[in-house]
C-alpha cells in the first residue's frame, strides 16, 4: 500500500463516522420539518415569504412529498455509509476480499439505483406541480456509478473466490 492511499485510509474511517452523523442530524431536521409543516398556518407560503400556493396550488403537497422523499432518501444514504465504513474496516486489518464486502457493494449499488429512482420521483413531483420543461429529470453518471458498483462486486466475489481456493489448496 502507498503512503497516500495509508493516509486516505487513515482519513476514510473519521470522515465517514461525519458523514453518518451528518446525515442523521439531517434526517432529523427534515423530519421536523415535516412535522411543523402541518402545524404552520398559511404552508408553505408564510415560511417562504411569499405566495406560491396562488400560482402553484399543489406546492404544499409537493414540498410534503418531496420531504418525505428526502427522509428516505437519508436512510438510504445511512445504510450505504455504514456498509461502506464496514468495507473500510476490512481494508484496514488488510482483509478486503472476502464475500460480505462483495454482498455490501452489491447492495450499495442497489441503494445507489434506489437513489437515483428517488431523484427521479422528485423530479417528477417537481415537474407535475411547478413547471414540467424546467426541471432536469435524467443524468447518465449515477447509472455510471451503479453499474461500475455492480461490477466492482463481482470483482470483490471473484476475489473472495480465488483466495477461498488457494486456501484450500495450500
Amino acid at each position: 500500500m502507498t503512503s497516500t492511499s495509508a493516509r486516505a485510509l487513515a482519513v476514510a474511517r473519521p470522515v465517514i463516522r461525519g458523514l453518518i452523523v451528518l446525515n442523521i442530524l439531517y434526517a432529523l431536521a427534515i423530519t421536523g420539518l415535516l412535522v411543523f409543516s402541518f402545524f404552520i398556518d398559511g404552508w408553505p407560503q408564510r415560511p417562504l415569504g411569499f405566495d406560491l400556493m396562488h400560482e402553484h396550488p399543489m406546492a404544499g403537497f409537493g414540498l410534503r412529498a418531496i420531504v418525505v422523499i428526502g427522509v428516505a432518501g437519508a436512510a438510504i444514504v445511512h445504510t450505504v455509509l455504514r456498509r461502506l465504513l464496514a468495507i473500510v474496516d476490512t481494508v484496514r486489518v488488510g482483509d478486503p476480499f472476502i464475500l460480505e464486502n462483495a454482498q455490501r457493494l452489491n447492495a450499495i449499488a442497489w441503494s445507489v439505483a434506489g437513489l437515483e429512482g428517488l431523484r427521479l420521483i422528485v423530479a417528477a413531483i417537481a415537474a407535475a406541480v411547478w413547471e414540467a420543461g424546467k426541471i432536469e429529470a435524467f443524468s447518465f453518471a449515477p447509472w455510471l456509478a451503479v453499474l461500475l458498483l455492480f461490477v466492482l462486486a463481482g470483482v470483490f466475489a471473484s476475489g473472495a473466490r480465488m483466495r477461498a481456493d488457494l486456501e484450500g489448496t495450500v
